[in-house]
C-alpha cells in the first residue's frame, strides 16, 4: 500500500522502469510466506526479521528430541548427497560439450567471456526453484540476475574494445613473458577423488585424444575413451582376427609377447554411437539431473535455515568492519568468496548455495554482489593451475586463455565494483527482481533470452563478419543505453529533458506497459505461477492511466 505522509496525505506509488507498475504490489497476492520470516517489511529487499516458531530444545520430550536429531541428520545427509549429484551432473555436462565441439585459442576470448555469462544461468536456475513465495523470489531472483547482469554488462564493455584492440590477448602475452611458469603443477582434485567413481561408470574421455584435437593431430575421430589398461604379457595366440572380435585396435605386439588392452566399463564403452549422439543424451540427462539437484538443495536449504541457525549466519556473512574500515568488508567477501570456489573447485557450487540463502533472507544482495565477483575470480585460478598441466604442445596456448579469463573478470571488478557509483548490476537487479515478483513469467523470458536467444543472435551475426555484427548491434546497443539516460533523468533530473520525455506516455500501451504482455502470457499460460493475482492485476491497472503517469513524472 501507498506510504503516509505527514498531514495525511497519501505518497504517490512507485513506478518501475516503464512508469507503469506499483513496486508495492510485489507482495500482494495469495503465494504462501515463509514459516519463518515475519510479514510487513516496508522495504521488499530490507532482510527480513528471522524467528524460530519450531519448540525449543529444552522443551521437547525424549521421543521428540531424537526425531529432530534423526529428521536433522537426514536432511544433512540428503543435502550433501544433493550435492554431490550435482556436482556430478556438471562433469557430465562438461564431458558432453567436449563431445559436442573443439575450441581453439583465437576464437576463444568472446569464447571465454561468453563462458563467463553461461556459468550465471546455474544460479538463476537455483532461483526458479523459489518461484512459490513472492518475496523469496524477489530476492533469489534478484541475487542471480546481478551476478548475470555484472557478465552481461563486463562483456559489452570489453567485447567491443578487445574486438578493436585486442587488450586482453596483448595483456596475457605480455603476462607470460615476464612470468616463468613452469609446466606440471596440478590443480588440487579434490571433487574429481569424490565424484569420478560415479562419473567414470557413465562416461570416459580419451584425453589424449582431446589433446591431439585441439592440436590438428587427431588420429582417432572418437574422443570416447576404449581401452582402459593392459593386462601382463602372454604367448601369442590366435589373435589374428582380433579386430573384429573387439571392434578396436588390435593388442600391442612387442617381440613374442602380446599386451592385451583390457576394454573400459562405461556406459558408452562399447557403444557404436557416434560422439554426437553420445553427447547429446549426455546433455539432456545432465541438465535433467542438474535441475532436480537444484531443486532438492533449495528445498533442503530453506528447511535447515531457520530461527537461531539462519540468525547465526546472517549475523556473519553481513557482518561489517568498524568505521572508518567498513568499505573493506566487501573486498574482504571478495577474498572469501575466491577462496570457496578454488576449494570447492566450481562456481556453479558456490553460486548455487549463495542464492538460496539469499532467498531466505540470510544474505542482502549488497553482500552476495561481491561473493559472486570473487567467485568469479576464484574459478579462474583453478583454470590457470589447471592450465599449467597440460602437455607441452598445448601449454602456451592454455595458460593465454586462463590468463585472459582471469583479466576479463578482474576488469570487470575494476569497473563495476571498485567504485561505488559504478556498482550498476545492484540496482538493475533489484529492478528485475521487483518485475519477476509482479510477474513470474518474466524469469522466464530473462533465461531464454540471456542464454538462448541472445547468444545464437550474436553466434549468427558474428559468421557473417565483423562488419555486419558491428552494423546490427552497435545501433542495438546505442539505443538500449539512451533509453537508459532517458529513464535516469525521468526520475532524477526531469527538468533537463524537454517535456514530450519526461514520460513514457506517448508510447503505445505494449511499449511501455508489461501489462498487455502478461494478459497474452496469461491466455497462454492460464496459472497462477505466470499470472499476477486479480486484486494486484487491476491495482496496477489503476495507475496506468497516462494522467496518472504524467503527474508522477512532472
Amino acid at each position: 500500500m501507498p506510504s503516509s505522509l505527514p498531514g495525511g496525505q497519501v505518497s504517490p506509488p512507485t513506478l518501475d522502469s516503464v512508469g507503469l507498475v506499483d513496486r508495492s504490489l510485489g507482495n500482494a497476492g495469495t503465494s504462501s510466506p515463509a514459516p519463518a520470516v515475519e510479514e510487513g517489511a516496508a522495504d521488499p529487499w530490507a532482510l527480513p526479521q528471522l524467528k524460530d516458531t519450531s519448540q525449543s530444545w529444552q522443551e521437547l520430550s525424549a521421543a521428540g528430541r531424537v526425531r529432530r536429531a534423526l529428521l536433522g541428520l537426514l536432511k544433512a545427509c540428503g543435502l550433501l548427497g544433493s550435492l554431490y549429484l550435482f556436482v556430478c551432473s556438471l562433469d557430465i555436462l562438461s564431458s558432453a560439450f567436449q563431445l559436442l565441439g573443439m575450441l581453439h585459442v583465437r576464437e576463444s576470448v568472446p569464447i571465454v567471456m561468453g563462458v563467463n555469462v553461461g556459468t550465471s544461468i546455474t544460479s538463476t536456475l537455483v532461483s526458479m526453484a523459489q518461484s512459490g513465495d513472492r518475496d523469496e523470489f524477489r530476492r533469489a531472483f534478484g541475487g542471480s540476475a546481478v551476478h548475470g547482469i555484472f557478465n552481461w554488462l563486463t562483456v559489452l564493455t570489453l567485447l567491443p574494445l578487445e574486438s578493436a584492440a585486442a587488450p586482453l590477448e596483448r595483456l596475457s602475452e605480455l603476462a607470460l613473458r615476464a612470468a616463468s611458469l613452469q609446466p606440471g603443477t596440478q590443480a588440487p582434485d579434490i571433487l574429481k577423488v569424490l565424484t569420478q567413481p560415479l562419473t567414470h561408470l557413465i562416461v570416459q574421455l580419451d584425453a589424449d585424444a582431446i589433446a591431439n584435437s585441439a592440436t590438428h593431430n587427431a588420429t582417432n575421430g572418437s574422443l570416447i575413451k576404449r581401452w582402459c589398461g593392459a593386462r601382463e604379457p602372454t604367448v601369442p595366440g590366435n589373435s589374428s582376427d582380433c579386430g573384429a572380435a573387439t571392434s578396436g585396435p588390435c593388442p600391442e605386439t612387442s617381440g613374442s609377447t602380446t599386451a592385451e588392452q583390457l576394454p573400459c566399463h562405461h556406459l558408452f564403452s562399447g557403444s557404436a554411437l557416434s560422439d554426437l549422439a553420445v553427447g547429446l543424451i549426455l546433455l539432456a540427462g545432465s541438465l535433467l539431473a542438474l535441475c532436480s539437484c537444484l531443486v532438492l538443495i533449495v528445498k533442503l536449504l530453506s528447511s535447515v535455515l531457520r530461527g537461531r541457525i539462519a540468525q547465526a549466519v546472517r549475523t556473519v556473512l553481513n557482518a561489517d568492519f568498524p568505521f572508518p574500515f567498513g568499505w573493506l568488508s566487501g573486498y574482504l567477501a571478495i577474498l572469501v568468496g575466491a577462496g570457496m570456489t578454488f576449494v570447492l573447485q566450481s562456481s556453479s557450487v558456490f553460486t548455487a548455495a549463495i542464492v538460496p540463502l539469499m532467498g531466505v533472507g540470510v544474505i542482502s544482495l549488497e553482500r552476495a554482489y561481491p561473493l559472486l565477483l570473487g567467485s568469479n575470480i576464484g574459478t579462474t585460478t583453478t583454470a590457470l593451475l589447471a592450465a599449467l598441466a597440460s602437455p607441452p604442445k598445448m601449454l602456451p596456448s592454455a595458460l593465454q586463455v586462463a590468463l585472459i579469463h582471469f583479466f576479463f573478470n578482474a576488469a570487470g571488478i575494476l569497473l563495476w565494483y571498485v567504485v561505488p557509483p559504478l556498482r550498476l548490476p545492484i540496482p538493475l537487479a533489484k529492478h528485475f527482481g521487483d518485475l519477476t515478483a509482479r510477474y513470474r513469467w518474466v524469469a522466464v523470458a530473462y533465461l531464454l533470452l540471456s542464454f538462448l536467444l541472445l547468444p545464437l543472435a550474436t553466434f549468427g551475426l558474428s559468421l557473417a563478419g565483423p562488419a555486419v555484427l558491428a552494423g546490427v548491434a552497435g545501433p542495438g546497443v546505442a539505443l538500449l543505453l539512451l533509453v537508459a539516460l532517458i529513464h535516469v533523468l525521468q526520475r532524477r533530473r526531469p527538468a533537463w529533458l524537454p517535456r514530450a520525455l519526461r514520460s513514457w506516455a506517448w508510447l503505445p500501451r505494449w511499449l511501455r506497459s508489461l501489462e498487455p504482455w502478461d494478459r497474452l502470457v496469461g491466455r497462454c499460460c492460464p496459472c497462477r505461477a505466470c499470472s499476477p493475482p486479480p486484486a494486484a492485476a487491476k491495482e496496477a491497472h489503476c495507475y496506468e492511466n497516462p494522467e496518472v503517469l504524467a503527474s508522477q513524472r512532472l
